[in-house]
């Protein structure tokens, strides 16, 4: 199906002032032996805005966020972070230019602490190079890793394993380790998947104080439409690889362009 894609909404500001964005893609594209994953993609985010995914299975968004974040090399465009060019750099240079992101499987170690992951992740983030001899002594960073439970709220789980936690606590616990590290631009691929219905609140809430409270600027994936009420200020929808619209939630979902690309397709 041929599809045109919709006029790329202004967003929350994205240019306005004048400083460049924190992310822009231009004409970014990912190939696998000759064969289109993600195709000409476009965009620019501005500072505190949330920008949301959505498309069926296979649409290439988990794709693009693995180009954005340097998991995989683009065949094709630009990638730029807050104005510098890192479309050839390792994801560990971009995540030292303060960009995040979690999977939409769990990474964590079942046998560790909830405590533990965080203060890793803060010694990773904040001194690197003394992050073996400081596990030790892990003082300088109990302030910094006590605040992080608290806003997750896993403070009166710090001390348990994670393979004990639920799978909304795991999902809470992933933000803690992104957090400590004080990242700018945030990435989260499907954080509601396999949480139960009843954690769901409780993780839309600390989502949204991550982005309004904090100010970070944040790009979801996700599947279900009722999650993102209330949290995205854009709304980005992928189709065959590329990007068939960015607008407001109301101008996107009422797009009759949108609508037949995904005729008898749920959202």
């Amino acid at each position: 199906m041929a599809v045109t894609a919709v006029k790329l909404g202004g967003g929350g500001g994205a240019g306005t002032s004048g400083a460049a964005p924190v992310l822009r893609l231009d004409g970014v594209g990912w190939a696998v032996r000759g064969v289109p994953i993600v195709q000409d993609v476009s965009f620019e985010v501005g500072e505190g805005e949330f920008v949301a995914f959505i498309g069926p299975n296979g649409a290439g968004k988990t794709s693009l966020f693995n180009l954005i974040s340097g998991i995989h090399p683009v065949t094709g465009g630009v990638i730029e972070l807050d104005g510098a060019d890192v479309t050839r750099e390792a994801v560990h240079a971009r995540a030292r230019r303060g960009l995040g992101r979690t999977f939409q499987t769990s990474s964590l170690w079942n046998g560790m602490t909830v405590a533990d992951h965080v203060r890793l992740a803060a010694q990773a983030a904040l001194a690197p190079s003394a992050s073996y001899r400081l596990w030790r002594r892990a003082d300088p960073f109990e302030a910094r890793v006590s605040e992080t439970l608290e806003r997750t709220e896993l403070a009166d789980r710090a001390g348990a394993l994670a393979g004990a936690l639920s799978h909304g606590e795991k999902r809470k616990l992933e933000l803690a380790v992104l957090l400590v590290s004080d990242p700018r631009l945030i990435l989260l691929d499907e954080p509601m998947a396999g949480v139960s219905a009843e954690e769901v609140p409780a993780l839309v809430t600390l989502i949204r104080s991550v982005h309004r409270e904090l100010g970070r600027t944040v790009l979801m994936v996700e599947h279900h439409m009722d999650v993102l009420l209330g949290l995205a200020d854009r709304l980005a929808v992928m189709h065959h690889g590329t990007l068939l619209a960015l607008d407001t939630p109301d101008t996107v979902m009422a797009d009759a362009t949108v609508q037949q690309a995904y005729l008898g397709e749920a959202l």
